[in-house]
């Protein structure tokens, strides 16, 4: 069978894809491009804004499009939380954002049946969602990355329970739930085997990590038993909440050779009193710490973030409270995000929402800092040299990426998945060139 796969939003979702991908090969099955015709289509959706939502069903509906007599199934996030809304949309399966082998089994039997009724579409969709926040047991599915990927992913960690008055996605993921140590580092060993070269610890929330095994292990065990079952490989981190980082934590992993120096703390405010209304469970000298932390135990890392502008009630005041803390922290990159009202969350009936126009003043005001200081960091790399792990050929040159998560181009000859020291010649925007050193 032929089956096509479309994956909206996050690296968790990427990951899951990837999953079903290998899933499904193992099964005999050939994956095709969402683009192709085919027996089946999958949709791994996303539901972290009412955008999110709107792509999912566009991509629902070119589905059906394409191939009328197809088997459309629709898993995920927007899956989870609004299950009748994607049922009323004319698809064959709803699952959810748990039981993955499951799904694919009910995929195979409507599809089976559909064959055998010469492609007439079933009565009624098949809905097996259920309740996400009674769910305990992490899923395990099949590590790896997506084809043709020098990097692969680690699931460790599903699900949050820190409610932010934002997000709806405890309520699409459900409690902790976290890969046990020895399966994550027997995981790691394996994709080391495969011949990986950079593995991603990923999850919802992974700086919740361990908080379900309840026996005093904490993401620096993780970490650290991770890069110990592959040194060969660099082990790069997901987003992290500021508060693991801590002096202790800091000790730890940075003994370790093979940890990439790139941090991605979620921030979403440098106002205090934003963050409050965010429901979020620091201040901004608990988050200068865990940046300055990071500065004094690493050299020169990368400390990325997300910023959320324009949340309800967000004063001018709040919003040049925010401009000055990312200048005071001085970050490498950042993800600037418009407030996107989400139905079902507390922010949502908030007053003094913003309109579009001033969400989008703000977010190029604070777009434009962000330049500045990521302009900054890349200068700061000229005439220094950078081990860089090679992806792809484009636009004449190899592109890749350095530990610090900076993207670098240079010349050279079949370097896919081949890390070489590079040594930083200028910028062109916000990517470095330079020239590879020795063999």
């Amino acid at each position: 069978m032929k089956i096509a796969i479309y994956t909206l939003g996050c690296k968790v979702n990427q990951y899951e894809t990837q999953a079903i991908e290998t899933e499904l090969v193992r099964r005999g099955h050939t994956i095709v491009g969402f683009q192709e015709e085919a027996d089946a289509y999958i949709i791994n959706t996303c539901t972290v804004t009412a955008v999110s939502d709107q792509k999912s069903r566009q991509s629902i509906h070119r589905a059906q499009k394409k191939s009328p007599r197809a088997v459309v199934a629709v898993c995920g996030c927007y899956a989870q939380t609004d299950p009748e809304e994607v049922a009323a949309l004319g698809v064959d399966l709803v699952g959810g954002a748990s039981d993955r082998m499951k799904f694919l089994d009910d995929l195979e039997a409507l599809a089976a049946a559909r064959q055998d009724r010469s492609g007439d579409a079933g009565p009624e969709p098949l809905v097996t969602t259920g309740s996400i926040m009674s769910v305990r047991t992490f899923e395990e599915l099949p590590a790896g990355g997506l084809m043709g990927r020098t990097r692969a992913m680690l699931k460790v960690e599903d699900g949050c329970v820190n409610f932010c008055t934002y997000c709806i996605i405890p309520f699409a993921r459900g409690p902790v739930r976290s890969l046990s140590l020895d399966r994550a580092a027997a995981e790691a060993a394996r994709l080391m085997a495969e011949g990986y070269h950079e593995l991603v610890l990923t999850g919802i929330e992974i700086s919740s990590w361990g908080q379900d095994l309840k026996n005093g292990q904490g993401p620096a065990d993780l970490i650290e038993a991770v890069c110990q079952a592959a040194p060969a490989c660099r082990i790069r981190l997901g987003s992290l909440e500021p508060r693991t980082i801590t002096e202790e934590f800091c000790r730890r992993v940075s003994a370790l050779p093979n940890l990439c120096p790139h941090f991605h703390l979620s921030m979403q405010s440098g106002s205090d009193t934003v963050l409050q209304r965010m429901n979020r469970k620091y201040d901004t000298a608990r988050f200068l710490e865990s940046v300055e932390l990071l500065r004094t135990w690493f050299h020169r890392p990368g400390i990325t973030t997300d910023l959320i502008v324009g949340f309800p009630g967000e004063t001018e005041e709040e919003f040049s409270e925010t401009l000055d803390f990312l200048r005071r922290c001085r970050f490498t990159a950042m993800h600037i995000f418009p407030y996107s009202r989400r139905e079902g969350t507390p922010a949502d009936k908030m007053p003094g929402q913003l309109s579009k126009a001033q969400k989008e003043e703000r977010a190029h005001r604070a777009a434009a800092v962000a330049r500045e200081m990521e302009e900054a960091y890349l200068d700061s790399w000229i005439g220094q040299e950078l081990p860089v792990l090679f992806e792809e050929e484009k636009d004449g040159l190899w592109r890749g990426h350095a530990p610090n998560y900076v993207e670098v181009f240079a010349s050279g000859e079949a370097l896919h998945n081949v890390e070489r020291s590079v040594k930083i010649t200028e910028r062109n925007g916000s990517r470095l060139i330079g020239q590879i050193i020795g063999a």
